[in-house]
């Protein structure tokens, strides 16, 4: 699993999080190197922010699809934006999930157990 967010503590702590309950993750705090460990290994989950400067996350999503299409990831939006419009605008750009900030533990433990990618919780 990759956590990709420019706060760093948040993403490393929901790394941590993950790997409590039996995920395997890994963290990029930009786009640039999300893409980048993309294109080391392959996860089955992305938990992609979308407000990042530079390239924010409606751009890595577009990029994943757009350059490796044959490869089968779930991308979902970590994010503080939940309006509907928000929410329509992830699905546009090939997110499959979206996930307001602050999130439930057992909303996200859900979510991966869906993907396959985390234990349930102990």
């Amino acid at each position: 699993m990759l956590v990709v967010d420019d706060n760093r503590d948040a993403a490393d702590s929901v790394a941590m999080l993950l790997d409590m309950y039996g995920a395997t993750a890994t963290v990029a705090y930009d786009g640039a190197s999300a893409l980048a460990s993309l294109a080391q290994w392959w996860p089955d989950v992305v938990l992609l922010d979308l407000g990042m400067p530079s390239m924010d996350g409606y751009e890595v999503a577009t990029r994943i699809r757009q350059t490796w299409r044959d490869r089968p990831v779930t991308l979902v939006a970590l994010t503080g934006w939940g309006q509907a419009a928000d929410r329509d605008r992830t699905r546009a750009h090939g997110f499959d999930a979206h996930l307001v900030k602050p999130v439930g533990l057992d909303a996200l433990l859900a979510l991966l157990a869906d993907c396959g990618s985390a234990a349930p919780p102990k």
